[in-house]
């Protein structure tokens, strides 16, 4: 209804492949969230550290703020390990942004993203009423933060991950992608150093990519097998990644 850049719209080869990871993504969730109730209702003791007693927004938000902290330091340390960033590339081997972009994550990745994610509110005793609503709002949240939409977001774009502020992390710009990693939030890159606020210059046609890799496979068993295929995937150089990030 609004794009931000109309030819992100149109399909790009990419419907079948972003389907079948939209799929995947869901599934796993609800497959994680089975786990966690077993978890809660059986191997965790009866004392808990999570503040149950706070009305439920409250818990909400408190739930939100930890898990966008802890998503936020896997997705820094994704861009800068080498093993994390060839599953991680998945994610940004695409050529436009658009809702379905959220959910394109290698399966392996996801993994890591929800155990190293959410573990510290598993270990404090998250509810499980309050976790549902975690898990649904974060895969609302993936689906708004890379929606093809022309955000007019006011003085609320230095505080939200969304927009222009996400879009400058998909560039394959020379040195400027490696920014703005938050899932909900800008604070926890401001502390990182990593936060890049909107630029004159604007994300476009031709501009969202991996930079040393324009040809990154399109196919999604292609993508499962591409970062374990040493002759199929572009490698993070890691002497220019110290120098300002070659990866986007």
């Amino acid at each position: 209804m609004l794009p931000y850049e109309v030819t992100w719209n149109d399909a790009h080869g990419d419907t079948v492949k972003d389907l079948a990871h939209a799929a995947v993504y869901e599934i796993a969730n609800l497959f994680a969230l089975v786990v966690f109730i077993i978890i809660s209702a059986s191997l965790l003791p009866e004392w808990s550290l999570w503040p149950s007693t706070l009305p439920i927004a409250v818990q909400f938000l408190l739930a939100i703020v930890i898990v966008d902290c802890t998503m936020t330091v896997v997705h820094y340390f994704s861009h800068r390990v080498d093993w994390l960033w060839r599953l991680h590339a998945v994610h940004h081997g695409v050529h436009r942004l658009y809702g379905f972009n959220g959910f394109i994550r290698h399966p392996l990745h996801q993994a890591l993203d929800i155990v190293a994610g959410t573990l510290p509110l598993v270990l404090l005793g998250l509810p499980v009423d309050v976790a549902v609503l975690l898990g649904f709002t974060i895969a609302v949240q993936l689906i708004v933060q890379h929606s093809n939409v022309d955000y007019m977001l006011g003085p609320l774009q230095k505080i939200l991950a969304i927009g222009p502020v996400h879009r400058l992390h998909h560039v394959n710009w020379a040195g400027e992608g490696d920014v703005n990693f938050g899932l909900f939030f800008t604070a926890w890159d401001r502390l990182l150093g990593t936060y890049q606020p909107p630029q004159a210059r604007k994300p476009r046609t031709g501009d969202i990519g991996i930079q040393d890799c324009p040809h990154y496979p399109q196919v999604y068993a292609k993508q499962l097998v591409a970062p374990f295929d040493p002759d199929g995937f572009c490698p993070k150089d890691s002497a220019r990644a110290s120098e300002g990030r070659q990866i986007t």
